[in-house]
């Protein structure tokens, strides 16, 4: 089974957002929405080089597509995160949401606390930067999987186990 690649832990990606713009889209009669994503961490797993300690600066956005069956929901997320030693680098992430009824709570506000399970949000992140101790970040493959984290009184906190994907 050499030939097929695995993940190597790389980072965990902790995004707060803001409830859902609900936009839409009248050309492809679907639902469109954007979510703030309003702060944030992502930091490297212990053994991965180079090292990333980072918070999201600014406000990024994930924009998603929900599918016409309503059974999945399509991500496309941007956004910037400057480092501990002061590089920026951009981040974006594209992936897919099996919707079922823990995510549609999260969604709509009416999700008690704890976290969904892992396992319905896959994704794979892209990173660029000038900075030349973070370039070698823009060679490689990541995927992550993601849940939600709600806590009452607090934004949500949408967390990714991201790992790079390496020789099997």
């Amino acid at each position: 089974m050499s030939e097929f690649p695995q993940t190597q832990p790389a980072f965990t990606l902790k995004v707060e957002i803001d409830p859902p713009f609900a936009v839409g889209s009248a050309s492809r009669k679907s639902a469109f929405q954007i979510i703030p994503m309003i702060g944030g961490t992502i930091q490297s797993a212990e053994s991965f080089s180079p090292a990333l300690d980072a918070e999201l600066v600014g406000v990024g956005n994930d924009y998603i597509r929900a599918d016409a069956d309503g059974k999945h929901l399509r991500l496309d997320a941007h956004g910037v995160v400057k480092t501990k030693d002061e590089a920026l680098i951009y981040l974006k992430y594209t992936g897919v949401i099996t919707f079922g009824d823990a995510e549609g709570a999260v969604l709509s506000g009416t999700a008690a606390d704890g976290s969904t399970p892992f396992g319905n949000s896959f994704t794979h992140i892209t990173f660029e930067t000038g900075d030349e101790r973070y370039k070698e970040l823009e060679n490689r493959v990541f995927v992550g999987q993601g849940r939600f984290n709600v806590e009452k009184g607090k934004p949500i906190v949408v967390e990714y186990r991201i790992g790079q994907v390496v020789l099997g």
